[in-house]
């Protein structure tokens, strides 16, 4: 990953960004530390088998965010318990 100090990146923020939609990721440092991260935002086809589980039932999305995600038939915990007793 490439860095990019927070001067720079105001000062030639286009400049940046054009890099960015090709496809870089950019750490920004202030003063030499990590503060942010830039990435490009993931496209349609990245997310497209979040989207197929949904429509074929096996996962449901009212679309906000996920909070405790469950199967769609309903059995067995759910995802975050079973994280939280593995973290126990």
């Amino acid at each position: 990953m490439e860095t990019v100090g927070v001067r720079d990146l105001k000062a030639h923020l286009s400049r940046h960004l054009k890099r960015v939609r090709a496809g870089a990721r950019l750490v920004v440092t202030d003063r030499g530390l990590a503060v942010a991260t830039i990435a490009p935002v993931p496209s349609a086809t990245e997310t497209a088998w979040a989207r197929r589980m949904v429509a074929d039932g096996t996962a449901q999305w009212g679309g906000g965010k996920p909070v405790g995600v469950t199967c769609a038939r309903g059995r067995g915990p759910t995802v975050s318990d079973a994280v939280i007793e593995d973290r126990g």
